[in-house]
Parts: structure tokens; sequence; C-alpha cells
């Protein structure tokens, strides 16, 4: 049976299309726009899952919702591709940013964003969230100042998990050419075939 991906415009669901693309796996998008005043998603996903948020994947009536756990279950739908490579360390590691990438990077990323929307005193609220944000791009840009891909000498899952909150990083919150390492990172994860073809399946997407 093909997956099914609920793919919502300019969301982290861009990384399901990706992460099939690399794996290779039969999928069909149903993609779902939002709303223009509010930027949320549509009602519509509710029928798919009681949180109404995306990604969510069907698979023969199997659904996944959020996006770690979808790309959890994908690893294991795919025999262990993308999953953690052989030695402990690099095991640690892919657990690690698997998990970091929404619950450590994510949060200030997502306020700041917020608080963009908000008249009069939004702006003089993200300049106090920066310097948070800051912390965490000069952490990652550390990590792959010291080698390839998050976990170690290949891609894997991680770095799918890691590309949604450093693509917004780029866009909306201080990641420049003064992160080299990081930078290259995400030119490197653009270039890939597998990533170029998940664009063409989904449809336009503001942080490529």
């Amino acid at each position: 049976m093909t997956i099914t991906v609920h793919h919502l415009e300019n969301s982290r669901s861009q990384r399901i299309l990706w992460m099939l693309e690399e794996l290779g796996l039969d999928y069909s998008v149903k993609r779902y726009e939002r709303n223009t005043k509010t930027m949320l998603a549509p009602a519509e996903l509710k029928r798919v899952h009681p949180l109404g948020k995306s990604p969510v994947i069907d698979d023969d009536g199997q659904v996944v919702a959020e996006t770690g756990a979808i790309v959890e279950y994908l690893v294991e739908k795919a025999d262990g591709r993308l999953g953690p490579l052989g030695h402990r360390e690099s095991v640690l590691r892919w657990r690690y940013f698997l998990h970091y990438a929404e619950a450590s990077l994510m949060p200030p990323l997502l306020v700041k964003l917020v608080l963009g929307r908000v008249p009069l005193f939004g702006k003089a609220a993200q300049k106090r969230i920066q310097p948070m944000i800051d912390v965490h791009l000069d952490y990652v840009e550390s990590e792959l100042a010291s080698r390839p891909w998050f976990a170690g000498e290949e891609m894997t899952a991680a770095d799918i998990m890691m590309s949604f909150p450093l693509e917004a990083a780029r866009g909306r919150a201080g990641l420049d050419k003064d992160r080299p390492a990081t930078i290259a990172w995400l030119e490197k994860i653009h270039a890939r075939p597998a990533y170029r073809a998940a664009l063409e399946r989904g449809g336009p997407y503001a942080y490529a």
C-alpha cells in the first residue's frame, strides 16, 4: 500500500516527504493550505487526527502523527535505513539530535515567529529571545564544524529532523554566513536529489 502524507504547506511535514524520497518508499501527498489570516492549518486536518496538525501519515490504516514519531516509524519500516549508525557514540548522537530538533531548538524559534506578529511590543520582545536562539545556533555550528553530518560520517534521519528548524533560522532568526559550517550543511542537503524531488511533490516551500 502507498503511504499517504497529510502535508501542510510551509511546515514540518516537508521533512517527511524528503525522508520518503531518501528511502524510496511509495507515497502520495494530500496537501493542505494554511488560513491566510491566522496561518493555522485548516479544520479539515482534524478529520485525520484529533489535533488537526501536520504531519500525519496513513500507512494502510495505521495513522501516525508527530514528526519524530513518524521518522522513527519510517526507519523501522525501512529496516533501519537512515537510522542510528553502528558505534555507540553515533547512536547516541542520532537519538539526541532526533529529539533536540523539536524539544530544544524549535521552541525559541517559534516564540520569535509568534512575537513577530505582535504589534508594538513584538519587536522589543524578539530582541530578548534572539540571544537564546544564538546559543543554539552556536552549538549547532560547533557540532557541524567537527563532522559532516549530525550523527557522524553519513546522513541519517537526525539530519532530516534538524532541517526544518535550521531552515527557519536562516530565514528568520539570524543564521547566516557567520556560521559557515551550518550554511554549508544546508546547501548540502538542498542539493540532494531526494530533497529536490520532495519539493516537487510537496509544492512551494518557503524555506528551501
